[in-house]
C-alpha cells in the first residue's frame, strides 16, 4: 500500500507543475479533459 501512495502523490505533485492545471481557466469541460490527457501524455513520455 505504501508504494501505490507513493505513486499516487508523485503524480500529483507532476501535475500541479502545470500552471494551466492549477486554475481552471476553460469554460468547456471537453477542453480541460484534454488538456489533463496531454499533461498524463508528457509524465508518462518523460517517465521512459
Amino acid at each position: 500500500m505504501g508504494k501505490l501512495r507513493y505513486v499516487v502523490e508523485q503524480t500529483f505533485a507532476l501535475l500541479h507543475q502545470f500552471k494551466r492545471l492549477a486554475v481552471r481557466w476553460e469554460r468547456r469541460t471537453e477542453l480541460h479533459d484534454a488538456f489533463v490527457s496531454l499533461v498524463c501524455s508528457l509524465i508518462c513520455r518523460r517517465r521512459l
